[in-house]
């Protein structure tokens, strides 16, 4: 009598019908189908609005539609036992074969993981400290020029320079490589003032600031402190961007540590702990910050504004402010967890005021006390769906803020009779457009220019309605210079677009970096400084013919 086997129903069928079965039945083969189906929706719509979010739903929908092949061939199918057997000891071989060798080094900026093998050493691991040359010199940091990037975001943190005319061809005039160097570990971006260029690098245990001359990248010093901040998702190192003023280097580290440097030789003037200070405990600021902290110290008057938080759940400090030359703490100011964004100083209503973007809110301040003058709801989270964009002050009375994970923007009107309280007023709020993960928008004449879940895009500020949607960069960076913007793809590639309310032109393109690249640009005049996580590199962009001939003659 022949072996009978369960069937799907739970019938048995003899043995020689079992193995005529060698086709997923038709119910199998629809619920394959409309998990495959669910997966190009979810590609396709614009219902998820975070690419992070569709890829994962595209992992699960194909690991589920695998699974059920998987269960109907090892169970249900026609196959002779010995055949199922020895497909599931190979899968099952092959999967750990994978897991031994490699890991899952990082991910990209919608989720996409970058492997290695286990046994590699990160590149920031095995950097030396940099070393100056024999013949250093002491970086003057007091002397400005017209060129200078002193701060995060350019001289005025709002992603724009001016002054400069770059050349809109770089098939005849090539954005020429001035040097290139390793570099430790790190999203903190350039700033350059007098021919010194700084930034922040993680070096093995070591969190660094340090600073190199910028037409040749030789290190003039190196500062460190035995720190280091690293998670899968938002990488190794510092976070923040020094910030220069009179000589003095303002720095926060990704594990809250607060310094003022020397800038002539980076010696350690005075330096703060907000960690300690706020009440997180060692290896515990990840329960509440979970990436790190990003906060660029904002110089206001003879003041240090920086961000501060506190212990997951616990009493949380959203400003604090020291003094810029002592580092003696002057006030403290609102009551929510730390973003990822940077306090701002701005004008409104004909008051100077300091606007921070904190966990779930934005809060404005007294530059002088700390004062609370208005706060309006900006949900977020710094565990899960985090704010990180820079806010923009557009006008006197009117603020915009955008980020990533599905949150789009919101222009405020901020309202205020005679010297009552300030009140806010939503103009316009979208989820649709300036969908800004990990980078900031440019604002020009009246139109908004900016990644939104890595796709160009430009919107009126004043209605909130998309003028397009074009050109795909991922989570990068822009520089607005002049009618031109720059863009640091995540790719690695520098690329200048023409953009218009109109339309969007590429105009050239060249490859900074093969690997991921999520940090800010800096443009010290002529000169584009650029980095990631692994290279640090200067190129010399072409002017407008007209101009260049201006500056050579002067020369």
């Amino acid at each position: 009598m022949p072996e009978e086997q369960p069937s799907v129903d739970g019938t048995y069928l003899p043995q020689a019908k079992r193995r005529g079965r060698l086709v997923p039945s038709a119910r199998v083969l629809a619920v394959v189908v409309v998990l495959l189906l669910a997966v190009v929706g979810a590609r396709l719509s614009d219902a998820t609005r975070d690419g992070a979010v569709t890829n994962l739903l595209t992992i699960l929908g194909c690991f589920l539609a695998a699974m059920v092949l998987l269960v109907w061939f090892l169970i249900f199918s026609g196959y002779r036992a010995r055949t199922r057997l020895l497909v599931l000891a190979g899968l099952t071989a092959a999967i750990a074969l994978a897991g031994a060798l490699f890991k899952v080094d990082h991910v990209s900026g919608d989720l996409v993981p970058v492997f290695a093998f286990r046994w590699a050493s990160p590149p920031n691991e095995m950097l030396p400290i940099p070393e100056s040359s024999a013949s250093r010199e002491d970086a003057d940091l007091a002397t400005t020029t017209e060129n200078d990037f002193p701060q995060f975001l350019g001289p005025n943190r709002d992603a724009t320079v001016s002054g400069i005319t770059l050349s809109r061809d770089w098939t005849r005039n090539k954005p020429r490589q001035l040097w290139r160097r390793s570099i430790g570990a790190g999203w903190s971006s350039f700033v350059a003032v007098n021919g010194f260029a700084l930034t922040q690098e993680q070096r093995g245990d070591l969190e660094m600031v340090t600073c190199y001359k910028v037409e040749t990248g030789e290190p003039v010093w190196a500062q460190s402190v035995k720190a280091r901040h690293a998670t899968l998702a938002g990488g190794v190192g510092p976070r923040g961007t020094p910030t220069i003023h009179e000589g003095k280097v303002y720095t926060l580290g990704a594990t809250g540590i607060l310094h003022c440097l020397n800038g002539a030789d980076g010696t350690v003037l005075w330096s703060d702990d907000l960690l300690a200070r706020y009440g997180v405990r060692p290896g515990e600021d990840e329960k509440g910050v979970a990436w790190g902290r990003s906060s660029s110290p904002l110089i206001v008057d003879d003041l240090v504004v920086v961000s501060a938080g506190g212990p997951a759940g616990g009493r949380c400090v959203s400003l604090a402010a020291f003094q810029k030359s002592t580092g003696e703490l002057v006030w403290e100011a609102g009551d929510r967890q730390v973003s990822y964004s940077s306090p701002m100083l701005g004008t409104l209503g004909g008051v100077r005021q300091v606007l921070s973007v904190n966990e779930d809110n934005i809060s404005a301040h007294d530059p002088t006390t700390g004062a609370v003058l208005w706060t309006h709801d900006w949900p977020g989270g710094s565990t899960s769906t985090p704010n990180v964009s820079q806010p923009v002050v557009l006008s006197k009375d009117r603020v915009l803020l955008s980020k990533g994970y599905g949150g789009g923007a919101l222009l405020l009107h901020i309202e205020r009779a005679g010297t009552g309280p300030f009140q806010t007023r939503e103009v316009w709020r979208t989820k649709r457009s300036l969908r800004t993960k990990f980078t900031n928008v440019v604002v020009r004449e009246g139109y908004v220019y900016g990644l939104s879940d890595g796709i160009l895009e430009c919107v009126d500020s004043e209605t909130g309605t998309r003028q397009w949607k074009q050109g795909r960069y991922g989570h990068g960076q822009l520089l607005g210079v002049g009618p031109l913007l720059l863009v640091q793809a995540e790719s690695g590639d520098v690329v200048m677009v023409e953009a218009m309310p109109t339309e969007s032109k590429e105009l050239g393109r060249f490859t900074a970096f093969e690997d991921m690249t999520w940090n800010n640009l800096c443009l010290y005049g002529r000169l584009l400084l650029v980095r990631n996580a692994g290279e640090a590199a200067c190129f010399e962009l072409p002017l407008d013919e007209a101009v260049s001939g201006e500056i050579i003659a002067e020369e």
